[in-house]
């Protein structure tokens, strides 16, 4: 019962999302589309969190890597083609995922949490300091790509995702197909192991599986999947800079999934509206006046609240709901 009722929830959310571009503001329905690209985001984080138990505190690394390969490939001042640009950044996160994770995925607790950092650092300063990838002022990508349809016979541009409509309608559309992505993924024996591992690594090991194996197909599915974030993320704001990378922008992520609830792919991507739709919020000077200017005191204090109230994070509201449901029954 509790499962359908979250699937009808999900349901109406994704249709009030996707006629949301016909009601809102430019402004706003930009705002969601960043919103659903850090949802995308967060979900990836939390296969590696939630479900396998790994605290990476360096997926921005992901996440900006697939930005800086579009950056890097698109002409000047031309669109480039979605269909080659977009597999060839997430190939890049794969290759990057699977070279590291050979690596970090030899240690565990605080040394993988260590060695995950110090990689993404190593990448920010890769492109902070040196020409490749524009130092410190990063690098401007002046068109959005293009999906190509040719060879269906449809010839121009018809899916313009430099309308800003259109462009959120894709975000919805990835982001929704990301969860299922996952859902069906988690639901698999893969998931299932995967799952086990987090519980009691040793035990899956006993039993015969090679764990090793399965956390890195694990790492290298989520850091591939950040891509595809950062991906999205450069394209709508049609810039790069090393501040994608950093350790901060991970931090952030690490918080939208807390937030929300670690081991549940809608709590993320729930996390990831409430973190930043309250950060605009509060920083919003005509509803806060000068108080705006410290909103992340008045954040932090909202985290702080939420983690010592709910440990489930935001999903878990459901559960003390329907508690409270029941005892009001008994009563």
């Amino acid at each position: 019962m509790r499962l359908t009722t979250t699937s009808l929830v999900l349901l109406l959310a994704l249709l009030m999302l996707a006629v949301f571009p016909f009601v809102g503001e430019k402004y706003y329905v930009q705002l969601i589309s960043k919103v659903m690209i850090m949802a995308i985001f967060a979900m990836s984080l939390d296969l590696l969190v939630g479900y396998t138990g790994l605290v990476n505190l360096g997926h921005a690394a992901f996440f900006g890597l697939a930005g800086y390969v579009l950056a890097k490939v698109s002409p000047q001042y031309e669109a480039a083609n979605l269909w080659t640009t977009l597999p060839l950044a997430l190939a890049v996160c794969a290759a990057f995922a699977l070279l590291t994770g050979l690596l970090v995925l030899r240690t565990s607790g605080v040394y993988f949490i260590m060695v995950t950092l110090a990689f993404a650092q190593m990448l920010f300063f890769l492109f902070h300091d040196t020409p490749f990838g524009g130092g410190s002022d990063g690098i401007y990508i002046y068109a959005k790509p293009e999906i190509k349809l040719d060879w269906l016979g449809m010839t121009g541009n018809p899916i313009n995702l430099e309308n800003f409509k259109v462009f959120y309608e894709f975000a919805l559309v990835l982001m929704a197909a990301v969860y299922l992505f996952l859902r069906r993924v988690l639901d698999s024996n893969f998931g299932r192991v995967l799952i086990g591992i987090k519980t009691n690594e040793q035990r899956m090991r006993a039993l015969g599986f090679p764990t090793f194996h399965y956390k890195l197909a694990s790492y290298m599915l989520s850091g591939t999947l950040a891509g595809l974030a950062g991906y999205l993320a450069a394209m709508q704001f049609g810039f790069v800079s090393p501040e994608i990378l950093g350790w901060h922008h991970s931090g952030s992520v690490l918080v939208m999934v807390i937030l929300g609830g670690m081991g549940s792919l809608h709590g993320a991507a729930l996390g990831a509206f409430v973190f930043i739709l309250l950060q605009e919020a509060l920083s919003n000077q005509a509803w806060f006046g000068p108080a705006a200017k410290h909103w992340q005191l008045a954040m932090g204090l909202c985290i702080i609240a939420v983690a010592l109230l709910l440990p489930r994070g935001l999903v878990g509201l459901a559960g003390v709901f329907s508690r409270k449901t029941r005892n009001d029954e008994d009563a």
